[in-house]
């Protein structure tokens, strides 16, 4: 299957797990490769990914049925597309958060539809949560794969009330907002 095929080219990264799901699709939480880090030794070692995007959840069979997750800045999004783009589903679910993004919007890229929310500190699978309205009683007892699956029938019954701008204006509506990180002092 294609999370398959990107486990074995080394595009996932902290893998929170890849697992299958009862309808016959995969699904998978943790980072995704955005753009690889350069060889760093002789023996072929990979210096640590450029870019990456964090915390995403994607579920896939032969394409991407959806896409969530979080990346630093707009700048990112031209690198998802140019490396995943050709895997995308026609009517994918994308639910992307950008800490740089001044406000949430819904975008067309490639053809593809996106709805992008400014995030500078969360988690992207807990907003998601709260923007799906999605409660914990309404996954209780679902395996990890399979509470994917939930989120992706709400995401594509899903109709935000954001504007809907074109990509170029969307890539203009940057901040210069930081992620805020929480951790070991």
């Amino acid at each position: 299957m294609l999370l398959d095929q990107y486990k074995q080219k080394g595009l996932f990264f902290n893998v929170n797990f890849l697992e299958s799901t009862d309808t016959q699709m995969q699904a998978y939480r943790g980072e995704l490769i955005l753009i690889e880090g350069e060889i760093g030794d002789d023996k072929g070692h990979s210096k640590p990914p450029v870019d990456v995007m964090r915390g995403v959840f994607i579920l896939a069979d032969d394409k991407i049925r959806m896409l969530g997750g979080v990346v630093d800045s707009m700048d990112s999004l031209p690198a998802l597309m140019d490396k995943y783009s050709a895997d995308f589903a026609s009517d994918i679910s994308a639910l992307i958060y950008v800490v740089n993004l001044e406000k949430a919007v819904v975008t067309e890229i490639s053809g593809f539809s996106f709805i992008l929310i400014p995030l500078v500190q969360g988690v992207p699978w807990n907003e998601t949560m709260e923007e799906l309205a999605i409660e914990k009683s309404d996954l209780k007892g679902q395996s990890a794969g399979n509470k994917l699956v939930t989120v992706y029938e709400e995401l594509k019954a899903y109709k935000p009330k954001y504007a809907s701008v074109a990509f170029e204006a969307a890539m203009a509506m940057v901040t210069d907002a930081k992620r805020e990180g929480w951790g070991a002092v």
